[in-house]
């Protein structure tokens, strides 16, 4: 279970799953010791130690869920392991973006890829020029759009090579980035499920989860209702998909 950019460990949702009886674990893979303080140069070796110490579980299927940012990682990661059986993608990206924050040696800036491969930076997209100047609370939905169009080809996640099945959870009204226009995206690559609402935001809630918190600094979109309406249209797809 992997969270997006507040670096937080979802133990609350790894309990979620635990009663639907799954073996779910949530790391922190930023910002902890030894780990870049920022989404900068991450190694995906990272999640595969995290798969490793699930597997010697005795677990049947190897899954990643995660969460925005976290959904750009696990997405990826199924592209270059192939133990990965299934991928959750809730408000997920079809691209990889650059850094947000400092790597290991402290520095930000110039932009580097958000994650690594075998020691190598992966192809990444830039973000444009002009950040948003309206808030807070914030929208950055127009600014991932127009870093999106300028989006270099190599930056696409290749979601065709990989062999796990995937589900895609996004709401229309997303605030953050443009979620749903994303996951379409990734489904012109390869045949993937797509879980959507018209009215839902950045931040569905599965059956059980408590409502998102608002927040002063960010719109996310979506409502309470419409959040927790995506995310139980959801939930028998994602319960199904780990236990299938």
């Amino acid at each position: 279970m992997l969270t997006g950019s507040s670096g937080r460990i979802d133990a609350e949702r790894c309990d979620l799953l635990a009663q639907y009886g799954v073996t779910a674990m949530s790391i922190r893979w930023f910002g902890g010791a030894g780990q870049p303080p920022g989404i900068c140069e991450v190694p995906l070796e990272t999640f595969v130690t995290a798969l490793d110490l699930l597997a010697e579980t005795g677990v049947s299927r190897l899954a990643v869920l995660g969460a925005s940012k976290g959904a750009e990682a696990a997405l990826t990661l199924a592209c270059l392991e192939p133990r990965v059986d299934a991928v959750i993608a809730v408000s997920p990206s079809s691209v990889v973006w650059a850094n947000i924050g400092p790597g290991l040696d402290g520095v930000a800036d110039p932009y580097r890829s958000s994650w690594t491969w075998d020691g190598k930076a992966l192809p990444f997209t830039p973000y444009p020029a002009e950040w948003p100047d309206h808030g807070p609370p914030t929208s950055f939905r127009a600014f991932y759009e127009r870093g999106l169009a300028a989006a270099p080809p190599e930056a696409a996640i290749p979601l065709e090579r990989t062999r796990a099945d995937v589900l895609l959870v996004a709401g229309a009204d997303d605030q953050m980035w443009p979620s749903l226009t994303f996951a379409e995206a990734l489904a012109e690559r390869r045949e993937v499920r797509i879980v959507s609402h018209p009215s839902a935001g950045h931040r569905p809630r599965f059956p059980g989860e408590l409502p998102a918190q608002p927040s002063p600094s960010y719109l996310y979109g979506g409502s309470s209702a419409a959040d927790a309406a995506l995310g139980a249209a959801a939930w028998p797809h994602v319960i199904a998909m780990l236990s299938s």
